[in-house]
């Protein structure tokens, strides 16, 4: 029947010679091997890593370990994450600026975009970092953190023989993982009211999705269409679930059913960690026991974080 499915062979890059998988498509930026200027590069495997629960926040960027962009990264430890409107004629660019073999100066000749200070660069005047791009509505300002899988030592080569890492640094003959903290999120203005004061189809960001299949001839980029918008199911735990999750932590702050019932709309797999959050605020504030005047407290002493982070 057509409707079957058929086993395909599983190749290198599988991601797009066997698959489609998407991706996002962004042009990184790093700096020269004097240190001093900027080139880009695409990518399309640039993913997030750490998204909670650790120091910091963190993307990954797989490479070839012989591109600019991954000598960029070995030598200065610094690169952008630049993120572009879709277009047809800013994917041609993207598709130029891919094109592996050139030299940075080279590479550079056929950038149709506008490179400019980051904001790291404006806040360190005695530093040289890789510039971000004008156009783009969103950028990433990233510093490599290479100390993680002991990727300190890796150094630029011709060839790499091995030993090498699991992720993070020289993985293998041909590639490179870079684990890559997050500095700052730069968004232009429309894209950061919007995730501040609430996303529309209207503002939301039209960023393009490479589809990850190329075959021998073309790079294939799919359009940008108007988002739809799906409602979060209404799923409230009952109290006595709360009350539940709350015996199974260890501490001696109580909790009043008021309390525990403006909690019950949190999805469950995160209940813990909500209930946690509420209890190491009662004992940095020497509460023992949590009403529903205190999560309003602690409820807004969160939102106000989150915009801070924004």
């Amino acid at each position: 029947m057509k409707n079957e499915f058929k086993e395909i062979r599983i190749m290198d890059n599988f991601y797009q010679s066997s698959s489609f998988i998407p991706m996002p498509l962004c042009l990184v930026g790093t700096l020269d091997e004097k240190g001093e200027n900027t080139s880009f590069g695409s990518y399309s495997l640039c993913f997030p890593y750490y998204v909670a629960g650790k120091d910091f926040y963190a993307m990954i960027l797989e490479t070839r370990n012989t591109s600019n962009t991954a000598k960029g990264i070995l030598r200065h430890g610094k690169c952008t994450l630049n993120f572009l409107p879709f277009s047809k004629k800013n994917f041609e660019n993207h598709v130029l600026m891919g094109f592996p073999g050139d030299t940075p100066e080279e590479k550079m000749k056929g950038l149709k975009f506008t490179p400019v200070e980051g904001n790291r660069a404006k806040n360190n005047k005695n530093e040289k970092f890789p510039k971000i791009l004008s156009e783009a509505l969103q950028v990433f300002e990233c510093t490599w953190v290479k100390e993680l899988d002991n990727a300190s030592e890796d150094k630029v080569q011709e060839e790499y023989d091995g030993p090498y890492h699991n992720f993070n640094g020289i993985t293998s003959k041909f590639g490179a993982h870079f684990i890559l903290k997050i500095e700052n999120i730069l968004l232009k203005e429309k894209y950061y009211d919007a995730i501040v004061n609430g996303i529309t189809r209207r503002n939301f960001c039209p960023l393009p999705t490479n589809w990850g299949y190329r075959d021998s001839k073309y790079f294939w980029c799919s359009d940008y269409k108007k988002p739809i918008a799906v409602g979060i199911p209404s799923r409230e735990v009952d109290l006595s679930s709360v009350r539940y999750a709350l015996d199974r932590i260890d501490t001696d702050v109580k909790f009043s059913d008021d309390a525990l019932k403006m909690i019950v709309k949190v999805p469950r797999p995160f209940l813990k960690t909500v209930l946690l959050g509420c209890v190491k605020w009662a004992n940095d504030n020497n509460y023992k026991y949590i009403t529903e005047k205190e999560m309003k407290i602690i409820n807004d002493k969160r939102s106000k974080e989150k915009m801070k982070k924004l």
